[in-house]
């Protein structure tokens, strides 16, 4: 899968990052992993607070799919990346076998439920076709809070990781389609209604103010800032953390997302 490199030195930037904060010997960096778009402006923002206030040079690795990301961290292609919340890290683990750590909270980027031909819920016919991520969690996540509006119901309301056969009564007939996480924006047009992250939305010109469903902020999905065990004390990880958990982060998240995302470590 092709990745992009962004890299976030400038001058002025070294010379900020050696007169204050931390300083990391010339040859220190790191390499984060994290979506394409409006995620990577987020991480550019916590690079160049990590580099001006603690001397830390951060590398952006882009990616475009879930799954790459914590491959890339397991082989120690990355030194951390910041994309996931715990139900899937989690999943990924024990499906895997990869040994992580979590060094740090960073956004609940929220999921909403889209369409591009009703306006309400309320108008979603019967028989009515609606789009699942495929992921792990973010499919049950989905389900779980159709199942929270009354419009199916399922064997088991609390399982993340719960699938369409998980539903124990149907009683509207919608059908499910799983399609992977990246592509529901461009598909939106094909259904009745998709379930989409926020990481996508903004791209696609969508606000969590269109979503005719969508969780609150008390949702449990923060996403976090991962590394391989044993690295989440490193001095450097923990000044990336700190970085990202800073308020010109936070800020640009809020002009990028708006409500759509949440800090996590607040």
């Amino acid at each position: 899968m092709p990745i992009s490199l962004k890299h976030t030195l400038g001058a002025a930037a070294l010379g900020l990052g050696l007169a204050a904060g931390n300083v990391h010997a010339a040859d220190e960096s790191l390499k984060v992993g994290t979506m394409a778009g409006p995620e990577s402006d987020v991480m550019q923002a916590a690079a160049t607070v990590a580099r001006e206030q603690y001397g830390l040079d951060v590398e952006i690795v882009e990616f475009s799919d879930y799954v790459t990301p914590n491959a890339a961290l397991a082989d120690g292609s990355l030194d951390a990346n910041a994309y996931q919340h715990a139900p899937y890290m989690e999943a990924m683990v024990k499906d895997r076998g990869y040994d992580f750590a979590v060094a740090g909270k960073t956004f609940v980027y929220p999921i909403g439920a889209y369409s591009a031909k009703y306006d309400s819920i309320d108008d979603l016919p019967d028989g009515a076709t609606i789009a699942l991520p495929n992921d792990p969690t973010n499919e049950g996540r989905a389900l779980i809070l159709l199942h929270d509006e009354g419009m199916l119901e399922l064997n088991d309301p609390e399982n993340l990781e719960a699938t369409p056969i998980d539903v124990a009564d149907n009683p509207h007939d919608y059908d499910f389609e799983e399609i992977e996480a990246a592509q529901m924006p461009r598909i939106l047009e094909d259904v009745d209604m998709a379930f989409i992250n926020s990481t996508f939305t903004q791209p696609a010109g969508l606000t969590l103010d269109d979503a005719l469903i969508k969780e609150g902020p008390e949702s449990p999905y923060v996403n976090l800032i991962v590394v391989r065990e044993g690295d989440q004390d490193r001095e450097a990880i923990q000044d990336l953390v700190k970085a990202y958990q800073s308020e010109a982060v936070a800020d640009k998240a809020e002009e990028l997302f708006g409500a759509g995302a949440v800090p996590g470590w607040k």
